[in-house]
């Protein structure tokens, strides 16, 4: 059998047993929020951190970069690139809540 043929066949009967996990009345597990807008805030919160621990490792990577360029303007200008990067990386990292806070007032939830 042709091996489309097959994985359609077992996609489509994926499909039709996606009726019985979608059962009424069951309240999600704990810690898990809700509503869009809990999860939505709870994303970007960890996104954020994640963002703006990776941006602090860059500027420490973009200063070691630029001490051991032994005044080769190439890799002096590739170490300013990174830091300015990194810089930017932390000011998104931090605006992360008023994104969010926008998205919501956006799309009209609380």
């Amino acid at each position: 059998m042709n091996k489309k043929i097959l994985y359609f066949f077992v996609f489509a009967s994926l499909l039709c047993l996606a009726k019985f996990a979608l059962a009424d009345g069951i309240t999600p597990p704990a810690g898990i929020p809700d509503n869009f807008a809990t999860l939505l805030t709870n994303i970007a919160n960890a996104v954020a951190k994640l963002i703006a621990s990776i941006s602090v490792i860059m500027i420490i990577v973009s200063g070691m970069m630029y001490l051991t360029s032994a005044g080769n303007p190439q890799r002096m200008q590739t170490a300013k690139t990174a830091f300015i990067y990194a810089i930017i990386g932390i000011v998104i990292g931090l605006s992360a809540d008023a994104l969010v806070a926008f998205i919501k007032t956006t799309i009209g939830t609380k």
